[in-house]
């Protein structure tokens, strides 16, 4: 007689994380919400300054060109910002990506296909609102990638003020969705936003991330595990691997995440959840997160959204104009209809179900969060439209107008769900057996990519 056939276990979405991961997550989210702070009060000042009379000072600063030409170099404050600051951005960016592609929810497709189908529906249905309503005005096509990006320290600067105690499922979740959203909006730069290739900068760009990657993977050896040695080493290999990709013609931001994708990482179960990082990644991690966070990311926000609005004529002009509309129709409305729609259809056609703990209007709110675009948003309205030209301008006034908007209607759903989460965090918290874990993430259901500690 025979066996009868397994039955396939059903998948929780989102996922409850191993211990380790709750942890480590948890800590990033801490610091990109400082660094959301400080990206919110850049932003402020540079929209005050630009609309202040001293709007020419912050212009000219903006404008301002400093560097090497011969090497192609020679770049405004504005563009050394965008440029040369998001790099170290996406560097950690892809670093996140390659834990979660090693430890995370992106190791299996069992697992992965919850996050990146959400992060793809969020992509596609904002892009297609943002086509629809631009349709047929000469020249506005070209930014239709504009409200497919999410903002993930501004979304968690948001949490930090109305929902800190947000389930450790929805932070993963969260997380996850940025990640694969950002890496989504590099290749939409550059296959979409690369104008014109020089290849022989582009080979000796190549080769020196080779040459990276080969000095990370064998850090212990050449510098006797001293990650702080490697980085030391590392440091001015990558810029020199950024500035021939940047003389290449291919986005210079782009540099951090193919270099982040030779550094070796380890699965989240071997690393602490407390003391210093004893792998590069970790150290890296640790070293450049400050540095993004609190420097980098504001000041691009500085140079990025100062706009001249032009008192009430501009701002109803802004409101009218189908870029502006688009926009905040894509981030507003697209994101969390794509998110929603998206993962839906996966429970209807797989054996994906939504966590008993947890309703849709969770989700809703986390999906609002998503539609908060402001960094790469910005980045991309840049690449879209000239410096200064009216639809490049309105661009940017609809990207902080729909981030806030999204901000706002989150917000609200976040806190009238904020009683439901702080007795899920409370039972994240009992800890039984009094073994230093939670009891909740050694009863919940294993997952095949992360074993319970």
């Amino acid at each position: 007689m025979a066996a009868p056939a397994k039955t396939p276990s059903t998948l929780r979405a989102p996922r409850w994380p191993g211990y380790a991961e709750a942890q480590r997550v948890s800590a990033i989210l801490r610091k990109e919400a400082v660094g959301g702070a400080l990206l919110v009060v850049a932003a402020v000042v540079a929209i005050v300054w630009a609309n202040s009379p001293a709007a020419d000072v912050y212009f000219a600063l903006r404008d301002f060109r400093i560097g090497y030409e011969p090497w192609h170099l020679e770049l405004s404050l504005g563009a050394w910002a965008a440029d040369g600051l998001l790099a170290i951005f996406f560097f950690l960016v892809g670093l996140e990506l390659k834990r979660e592609i090693v430890s995370g929810d992106l190791r299996r497709f069992r697992t992965a296909i919850v996050p990146v189908t959400a992060a793809l529906g969020g992509v596609a249905v904002p892009a297609l609102i943002y086509v629809l309503i631009t349709r047929g005005q000469e020249g506005l096509a070209q930014g239709w990638a504009i409200p497919t990006a999410t903002d993930i320290a501004f979304a968690v600067a948001v949490l930090a003020l109305v929902g800190s105690h947000l389930p450790s499922p929805l932070r993963i979740f969260l997380l996850t969705l940025a990640v694969v959203d950002d890496l989504i909006a590099i290749g939409i730069i550059a296959v979409f936003y690369t104008e014109q290739i020089q290849v022989v900068p582009l080979l000796i760009a190549v080769a020196i991330i080779a040459v990276y990657g080969v000095i990370a993977q064998r850090y212990r050896t050449l510098f006797l595990g001293r990650p702080f040695a490697a980085w030391a080493v590392l440091l001015p290999i990558g810029f020199a691997a950024w500035a021939f990709l940047h003389a290449s013609g291919v986005h210079a931001t782009i540099a951090g995440v193919a270099l982040a994708f030779t550094v070796p990482v380890k699965a989240a179960r071997t690393r602490p959840i407390q003391g210093q990082p004893q792998d590069l990644a970790g150290e890296f991690e640790h070293r450049f997160r400050p540095l993004s966070a609190g420097f980098a990311v504001p000041v691009f926000a500085f140079f990025a959204a100062g706009v001249a609005v032009g008192g009430t004529e501009g701002i109803v002009r802004a409101a009218t104009d189908p870029v502006a509309i688009g926009i905040v129709a894509g981030l507003v409305l697209g994101k969390p209809i794509g998110i929603l729609l998206s993962v839906r259809l996966l429970t209807l056609v797989t054996r994906v179900r939504l966590d008993p703990a947890l309703r849709w209007v969770d989700m809703l709110g986390v999906a609002l969060l998503a539609g908060i675009g402001f960094t790469v948003s910005l980045l991309i309205a840049e690449l879209s439209f000239p410096v200064g030209s009216t639809a490049g301008d309105d661009a940017k006034i609809a990207i902080m107008i729909a981030s806030v908007l999204a901000s706002l209607i989150a917000a609200a759903i976040l806190l009238v769900r904020n009683r439901r989460y702080r007795q899920i965090a409370a039972a994240e918290q009992v800890d039984a057996d009094g073994d230093g874990i939670p009891d909740v993430y050694q009863d919940a259901p294993p997952t095949p990519d992360a074993e319970r500690e």
